[in-house]
């Protein structure tokens, strides 16, 4: 098979996959541009910072951050602790990144939270390369946030409307995501540990100190457990 051919098959198969996340990451990056440009910086700043930074939630952050004193350690230790999940993302997807090439290093960037539910669990077509896929699903993402951000900060003087909420359109997408994973899994065995591992974490470390515990929980379990949930999954297939 052609080259081309193989990179058109895996963007016509990776697409249908970013609808979801088209429409929550241009809704919210819309959201960032107005946002920027109501604390005064020009479409410059949203367009370079989704296209570089690529973390929806430390972008937030980083615009207070331009406007205060420049504490570069500050910086560093706030933006482990927000985007400290990426780390267990990264762990987990060590396998399916073998054999991508170059496009390894990409998809690596590239990789957030959205991108990392589609990668991790899309069925990939046999004719599709995976790789290729991967990198359209990471691609496709990274330009629906970019284009919403800059459009967000280009029209932000001529659009008002009331923000509050819209931070609560991520929260849906993945509650979307985890429905539709939900309904393909025969046996929930995963979905069951996190939501039990997350729901204890909460109760024990209060609300804005639960995540990190409850990924070293998630992560403890699954790695304790991966043959013997592996294998249920297997069976159920079979069945």
């Amino acid at each position: 098979m052609k080259r081309s051919n193989q990179i058109g098959m895996a963007f016509r198969a990776a697409f249908p996959h970013t609808i979801p996340i088209l429409a929550g990451f241009l809704f919210l990056g819309i959201a960032y541009g107005i946002y920027m440009h109501s604390l005064g910086f020009s479409a410059i700043y949203p367009f370079l910072m989704s296209l570089t930074i690529f973390a929806g939630s430390m972008e937030f952050v980083a615009a207070n951050l331009l406007l205060g004193a420049f504490h570069p350690l500050n910086a560093l230790l706030l933006t482990l602790m927000v985007n400290a999940r990426h780390l267990f993302y990264g762990i987990s997807m060590l396998d399916r990144f073998k054999g991508t090439g170059k496009k390894k290093y990409y998809l690596i960037y590239g990789m957030c939270d959205e991108t990392f539910s589609i990668n991790c669990t899309a069925e990939i077509p046999k004719n599709v390369d995976k790789g290729w896929f991967m990198f359209f699903v990471t691609l496709l993402n990274h330009a629906y946030w970019v284009i919403g951000a800059t459009a967000g900060g280009l029209f932000g003087s001529f659009i008002r409307f009331n923000t509050k909420g819209l931070d609560f359109v991520m929260t849906a997408l993945f509650v979307v995501i985890f429905i539709e994973q939900w309904m393909k899994e025969k046996k929930h065995y995963s979905a069951l540990a996190g939501l039990g591992l997350s729901a204890l974490c909460l109760m024990f470390f209060g609300g804005s100190r639960f995540i990190i515990p409850a990924m070293f929980a998630i992560l403890g379990v699954f790695t304790i457990f991966r043959k013997p949930m592996e294998k249920g999954k297997e069976a159920a297939v079979s069945q």
